[in-house]
């Protein structure tokens, strides 16, 4: 099975770092990027992990499928710097829009409705979809984590790219990817980021999400047709 090479754009912080752990681990080649080539080099080199390198965000940007883990205030301005080479790519976004003060972790308004929206704006030539926003960073990051036991929630509009972003998501241990929805209603997704934040400071631990009621042993193929053009 030929797995498909992953970039990460923001890389180098703590969830691009834990999800280029695992995906590596399960099989595809990973290029962290970062503002910073050095960085992205050396930090790649310290996960002592075979098939992760590392380089610039146009660097990460020219891997098969993306991954946008930046902070939202650096959204926008990175997805324009690199959207000519995110042209017919997947691009998936796990960006959590989220302020915090005092009171604890808040959601931000967004203009588009959420990140993965103004990702798709920014990106008309591209196939966006959002993932991945309620993995812990410190658990995914942690080298002794062999099983995230969670599902991870994947937004978008095409079923055959829905189906390939799953797989992607279940070469994470102990994870299944499920389908959540149409990108519009990524903004609930990434705003209930804040709800488990608030849940993890609480209870001092780190909390994740998990569907039940699903069979168990349904592949995406059986779920999600593989036509594409065909709306999820």
């Amino acid at each position: 099975m030929t797995h498909a090479s992953i970039g990460i754009l923001g890389g180098t912080g703590p969830q691009g770092q834990g999800l280029a752990r695992h995906l590596a681990r399960g099989g595809h080649p990973v290029v962290l990027g970062s503002r910073d080539e050095g960085k992205a080099v050396e930090t790649a080199a310290a996960l002592g992990v075979d098939g992760i390198t590392g380089g610039d965000n146009a660097t990460a940007a020219d891997a098969e499928v993306v991954i946008v883990a930046v902070p939202y205030d650096g959204h926008a301005a990175l997805l324009e710097s690199v959207r000519d080479r995110l042209v017919g790519k997947i691009v998936i976004d796990c960006v959590n829009p989220l302020g915090f003060d005092k009171q604890g972790p808040y959601v931000l308004d967004v203009p588009a409705g959420s990140a993965a929206q103004e990702a798709q704006q920014l990106l008309p030539q591209s196939r966006v979809l959002a993932a991945f926003h309620h993995l812990s960073a410190p658990v995914l990051n942690n080298p002794d984590t062999a099983d995230l036991d969670q599902d991870v929630l994947v937004l978008g509009e095409d079923r055959d790219d829905v189906a390939q972003v799953i797989m992607i998501a279940e070469a994470l241990p102990g994870v299944r990817g499920v389908f959540a929805g149409r990108l519009r209603n990524a903004g609930q997704v990434e705003g209930l980021t804040a709800n488990i934040i608030a849940i993890n400071r609480r209870h001092k631990t780190h909390a994740g999400i998990k569907i039940i009621g699903l069979p168990s042993d349904v592949l995406p193929s059986d779920v999600l047709p593989s036509d594409r053009g065909t709306k999820a």
